[in-house]
């Protein structure tokens, strides 16, 4: 009987004393606990100043050529040497020559043509001496001064009815009219030069057969060219024909001034805006560069200006208040390409000047004046 008791006493009092030995066990393994010491964060601040800030736009176009001409053969010949060689890149002043075809067979139906034109005023003089010998003086003068090798004149003007229908039916008005056809046609063996500019394509070289609506090349003005641009059409009132606006390239620093010279009455239905072309003159500028143009608008008042990394998606910034972060709301009035016009921001009020990895509203920050 003392034996059946005196197990399960045994029993319980070893399960206690290994409970208690764990315990102790565990208890002897912790690490002391440390106290992390809490850092504050350097920030850059400066103190906002509400100020009239200028509204610039901003948008990026490539230039082309204001006067381009595509060079086309509206006869057949073989390209001839005209003392310039006809390659990309060669220079031409207005009024000279381009490019010359070998016209030397038509020429000489040309000449043929204004001598039959010739034989026939001959022939007449002698009737109009005797039927109309008071217009006969002004119609000798200028079978006398008619030049085979020269552009034919002007036909002396009809004093009558009378006189149109016989000189008429006398074929010299169609042979005068055949003459200036042939003459006309001969002249477009030789392509002038509209403007002083430059070939930016050729497409055939001397000694080439030249065939009759067959591309030549590319003619373009030199130095003065077209930008076409989008503007937000919420700006479309602040728009001008003549308006100065500053272009810099993309690549360098170098600006140059332009101004708008034309402007859509049509809204782009997909991105609202409006095409504005622009006008630049520049001997270092090149067809086809891309260049920013900064179109000024209107002025707002009671504005800063920061950077645009600085504006939260929430339409908020960090200012710094008795040592903690703190959001401020903001209404973003126009962003540029790398800061943002916001108004909503009292004088005064510590603006961070650089953006904070992981802030936080409440975080304490220790201040570095920028």
């Amino acid at each position: 009987m003392k034996r059946s008791l005196l197990l399960p006493i045994i029993g319980v009092s070893a399960l206690i004393l290994a409970v208690f030995l764990a315990n102790k066990l565990v208890s002897s393994n912790k690490t002391p606990q440390r106290t992390v010491a809490k850092t504050v964060k350097s920030v850059f601040v400066h103190a906002a100043e509400n100020t009239s800030i200028p509204l610039v736009v901003s948008s990026n176009g490539r230039l082309v050529a204001r006067q381009r001409v595509e060079l086309f053969s509206e006869v057949q010949g073989v390209l001839k040497f005209t003392g310039k060689a006809f390659r990309s890149g060669q220079i031409y002043k207005r009024g000279e020559v381009i490019l010359a075809l070998d016209d030397s067979e038509f020429a000489a139906s040309v000449r043929s043509a204004k001598s039959n034109f010739l034989n026939t005023l001959s022939t007449s003089l002698a009737d109009i001496e005797l039927d109309f010998p008071s217009i006969y003086p002004k119609w000798e003068a200028y079978v006398t001064t008619y030049n085979i090798d020269a552009p034919t004149a002007e036909l002396p003007s009809f004093d009558s009815e009378k006189e149109r229908f016989f000189i008429s039916g006398r074929g010299i008005l169609n042979a005068y009219y055949n003459v200036l056809n042939l003459e006309s046609r001969l002249a477009k063996y030789t392509i002038i030069a509209p403007f002083d500019g430059a070939l930016s394509l050729a497409n055939v070289t001397e000694g080439s057969l030249v065939r009759a609506a067959q591309p030549l090349g590319t003619f373009i003005e030199k130095g003065v060219f077209e930008m076409p641009v989008s503007v937000p059409a919420t700006y479309a009132e602040n728009l001008r024909i003549g308006k100065e606006v500053t272009l810099h390239s993309l690549e360098s620093e170098t600006e140059h001034e332009g101004k708008v010279v034309r402007i859509n009455p049509s809204i782009d239905q997909t991105t609202q805006t409006i095409e504005v072309t622009l006008s630049v003159r520049s001997q270092r500028l090149r067809e086809g560069q891309y260049l920013t143009a900064e179109i000024e608008m209107e002025t707002i008042d009671n504005v800063i200006e920061i950077d645009r990394s600085l504006v939260l998606d929430s339409q908020e910034i960090f200012v710094v208040r008795e040592g903690l972060l703190a959001l401020v709301p903001v209404e973003v009035i126009h962003y540029t390409e790398n800061t943002a016009i916001i108004s909503g921001v009292a004088n005064g009020e510590k603006v961070l000047s650089k953006t904070l990895p992981g802030a936080f509203k409440a975080q304490p920050v220790k201040i570095i004046e920028d």
